[in-house]
């Protein structure tokens, strides 16, 4: 059976036993912050098991996408060097809520496996848990498995537990015996062991546990049955064979892998291994990136970063020094995607991620892999078996050279990593980083630095008010500290004290006046710099300032609040974001200023004008709540564990500063807000679009400025009303209604362009031969496009059975051609070799598929040579000549 029937079997047998098919969650977890990654079938049920939610049905199937790379349970470092092990694999899984128990899953299972998969029965073993003699008796009984082939084991092999507390219960498991051809020959071989012969296929979990606190187990009043199975193991031993590459899972791609790198998996054991990794791991990225997951440097965004670097690797070590992972994210979506209808409608953006992955660390690699063979020549030549630590780091510091390929690059030459040496290192790092971190800034420009040891840090008064008295610290001119400033000098003034909010978190800094005893300053901007010091960037207006003097500040009252209601408003849109595509979403990058907002976020496809116009109504709809705009200051670890995120990127102080509004959104942020949502008054989405791989824009604008985008809308609309001569009500119906009889006037006309094709197709030089019992036609028709010869050929090729069609065409002093191969002859003749052979000659360029392909040239006098190449071409292929394709 193959992977698809395999499926659909295993869906169609538990359904028809009364079981509700659930569709796959993503392989971010939903709301389980203890989990990185979906690793299991009973994820999404979890809930329900500790009895916190209920579903409709009691029994329930699934296909779950499952990944394990990070966390608890971590396959990355096998996947190649076993044949079984992957980051991510498809786990079948049947349970039962309360309903059945050990029977009827002891029953379900064997019953698929023996009657459905049609494994041989005698050739299956069972474990059970040591104390479980109800198990046993099922086995033995009920199914009929002999004693000789049911194995007790204990509570590491065979007892499963969801944490410390909670649920728990023995499972059972089923292994197939692969023969003693891949035994490891040890005289305890047995179920059990670590070698390839008795092969775990299924588990059975009999949730029917409470242990408590004490390690006491109490009876649930509900047992439950829990079970999951690998696809691809199953998938491989369904299909005869010994390893799951082998499997249909994985072969397509792996003849992919090898069409594309030179090498035929099968021929060599080190290829193998690495057309492995690859194979696995472009799976693995595709799932990974369709669920909205992004290269970066921590968590999850990590791992798939480590995935995609270390299949990259091992592309190198097969010679690919140019990306090529992108190349073959199609072959994964073409296998896949019949199944995950995610992975074609985020095919472009995994292959532009991917490739964009790729480039950056082919130039680490670039850099870095000399260095680290270097090191490893260095300690085999001095009869070492450790790699320094010292150097190692250094690899990373400079060349940001990941840490885990080069333990995995000195394991396979059978080295190991200087750990305690690399810590050193690294904490060496860390402290000179600390030491001059504070004055980081003084490198690129020194007047920071001088400034930092000349004054106080600026205190800041702002959130509350929008005047406040202050003094003048420092004034700089050109980049100088001065004395004084006069009129129509560009200055930045330092205050001890300020209501204006500098430029940070994505916010536009205050503008307004400062007035001193004898002078008026316009603040065009605010910024920060150094430790708290703050900039107020403008022109002296009038009279005179000089340092030491004291000042009146005024924010801009206006400006200051419209920021307000855009940054609040950049809340509110984060979290509908998040609550209506998934928490998936992450801010990227955010601009509030006071005409308008722009919020960046990760979500791997466009949005719907569905998606546009319920995240503008949920935003809304917070607004006209008019929830209370609160804020705290709390310890930053105080804070994420209450909720708040955190995902700007910005530097946090101990202390931090909560923007909670109400129980819909909570964040980390230093910015000016609104005291009400009712205050952002009105807010509506103007634009929704791309700016990077996997990244979101949604421009937006908030009050009168909103009112004002709908009322130029609205005029529009009337103003198109009056040019199709109807009413704004009816512009969208009668816009359908042309746009309908426009398509009908072009189908007219295609189906008038045929009938000329036609006519024409009497009219075209036609030149047939029979080759070797092959027929070969080679029609000429002047004057037609490609897409016209795409058109002659479906009139053509229906009255060709068998044989090979070339449909030419000279237009505007440029060569058409179209290259047709029935499908009983393309293992002799390829469409693409023949186009790309006759295209040479025309001075051009062709290819595509064996059964059809095109080229096109730019030599039509030429075209009468090209054609007689087709029918050399055609005899050659048949065994009279040389090959032309070599």
């Amino acid at each position: 059976m193959q992977s698809k029937e395999l499926r659909q079997s295993f869906l169609d047998y538990f359904t028809n036993n009364g079981h509700t098919s659930v569709p796959s969650a993503p392989l971010i977890p939903q709301a389980d912050p203890t989990l990185l990654f979906t690793n299991a079938g009973m994820n999404q049920f979890k809930r329900v098991f500790l009895g916190e939610e209920t579903r409709p049905y009691t029994r329930a199937v699934t296909i779950q996408k499952c990944m394990r790379a990070g966390g608890k349970h971590n396959d990355l470092e096998n996947v190649g060097y076993t044949s079984r092990h992957h980051t991510f694999f498809e786990m079948l899984g049947n349970f039962s809520f309360g309903d059945y128990f050990k029977e009827e899953a002891i029953v379900f299972g064997w019953e698929y496996l023996t009657q459905v998969v049609n494994l041989p029965a005698d050739r299956l073993w069972v474990t059970v848990y040591r104390e479980d003699d109800e198990a046993y008796d099922l086995w033995q009984r009920r199914v009929g498995v002999p004693i000789a082939r049911i194995v007790r084991l204990g509570e590491k092999d065979n007892f499963w537990q969801m944490g410390d507390t909670g649920p728990c219960g023995p499972c059972s498991e089923i292994h197939l015996d692969q023969g003693e051809a891949l035994s490891c020959g040890k005289p305890t071989c047995g179920v059990g062991c670590d070698c390839d012969r008795y092969l775990e296929i299924w588990n059975l979990v009999f949730m029917q546990y409470d242990r408590d606190r004490s390690g006491m187990l109490h009876d649930l009043p509900r047992p439950s049955i829990d079970t999951g199975m690998g696809l691809e193991r199953l998938a491989a031993v369904a299909q005869g064979v010994t390893s799951n590459y082998d499997s249909d899972l994985f072969q397509p791609i792996l003849q992919a892998i090898g069409e594309r790198t030179g090498h035929h998996y099968g021929s060599a054991q080190g290829e193998d291994r690495s057309m492995r990794v690859i194979s696995d791991h472009l799976r693995a990225v595709a799932f990974l990136i369709a669920d909205g997951i992004l290269p970066s440097n921590e968590g999850r965004g990590y791992v798939l970063r480590r995935i995609l670097r270390r299949a990259s690797r091992y592309g190198r070590l097969l010679g690919v020094s140019k990306p090529f992972l992108h190349d073959l994210v199609d072959i994964v979506v073409q296998q896949m995607g019949p199944v995950y209808p995610e992975l074609p409608q985020a095919a472009s953006v995994i292959s532009e991620i991917v490739q964009g992955e790729e480039e950056r660390f082919i130039g680490t690699l670039d850099q870095g892999l000399p260095l680290l063979d270097s090191l490893i020549s260095e300690a085999k030549a001095q009869g070492k078996f450790l790699l320094s630590g010292e150097s190692v780091f250094k690899l990373y510091d400079t060349y940001g050279f990941p840490l885990d390929l080069v333990e995995e690059a000195a394991l396979e030459e059978g080295l190991s990593l200087d750990h305690e040496g690399y810590q050193e290192a690294l904490e060496d790092q860390r402290e000179r980083a600390r030491k001059s971190a504070t004055f980081s800034v003084a490198t690129t420009k020194p007047y920071i630095s001088e400034l930092n040891k000349v004054v106080q840090p600026t205190q800041f008064v702002g959130y509350d008010r929008c005047t406040a008295e202050g003094v003048v610290q420092a004034i700089l001119k050109d980049e100088r500290t001065v004395k004084e400033a006069v009129q129509g000098d560009e200055i930045e003034l330092v205050l001890d004290k300020t209501p204006f909010y500098p430029e940070g978190g994505g916010q536009v800094g205050d503008q307004g006046i400062i007035i001193g005893p004898a002078c008026r300053v316009q603040i065009r901007d605010t910024t920060k710099v150094g430790v708290e010091v703050y900039l107020h960037k403008g022109v002296v207006l009038e009279g005179q300032l000089q340092v030491g003097d004291p000042v009146n500040s005024n924010v801009n009252r206006s400006t200051r609040q419209d920021a307000a209601r855009n940054h609040t408003a950049t809340h509110l849109v984060h979290a509908a974001l998040r609550d209506l595509l998934g928490p998936h979403v992450k801010q990227y990058g955010s601009l509030v200023a006071p005409n308008r907002l722009r919020f960046d976020f990760a979500h791997f496809k466009p949005l719907s004008s569905r998606d546009v116009d319920s995240i503008e109504s949920l935003v809304n709809e917070q607004i006209q709540i008019n929830t209370a705009v609160q804020t705290q200051v709390m310890n930053q670890d105080e804070a994420i564990r209450n909720g708040a995120l955190a995902f700007f990127g910005d530097k946090y102080g101990d202390q931090v500063r909560v923007v909670g509004i109400g129980s819909f959104s909570k964040e980390l942020c230093g910015g000016t807000h609104c005291a009400h949502t009712g205050e952002v008054g009105e807010f509506r989405i103007v634009s929704e679009g791309g700016v990077a791989a996997g990244v979101r824009r949604i421009e937006a604008l908030t009050g009168m400025r909103s009112l004002s985008h709908a009322q130029h809308a609205d005029a529009n609309i009337r103003e198109l009303a009056a040019l199709l001569k109807t009413s704004p009500g009816e512009v969208v119906s009668k816009t359908k209604k042309m746009l309908s009889l426009m398509k009908e006037n072009e189908r007219e006309l295609e189906r008038l362009k045929l009938k000329v094709l036609e006519q024409e197709k009497g009219e075209a030089l036609v030149d047939t031969r029979e080759i070797q019992g092959v027929h070969v036609q080679v029609h000429r028709t002047d004057g037609l496009s490609m897409q016209e010869l795409r058109a002659l050929s479906d009139k053509v090729r229906n009255t060709l059975s068998s044989g090979v069609l070339v449909l030419a065409s000279v237009k505007e002093e440029k060569v058409s051609l179209l290259v047709i191969v029935t499908k009983d002859l393309i293992s002799r003749i390829k469409a693409g070799d023949l186009a790309k052979y006759m295209a040479e000659e025309v001075g051009g360029s062709g290819g595509g598929r064996p059964e059809m392909a095109q080229a096109g040239g730019s030599q039509p006098e030429k075209l009468e040579s090209a054609v007689r190449k087709a029918f050399e071409f055609v005899e050659q292929k048949l065994g009279r000549g040389r090959d032309p394709s070599q």
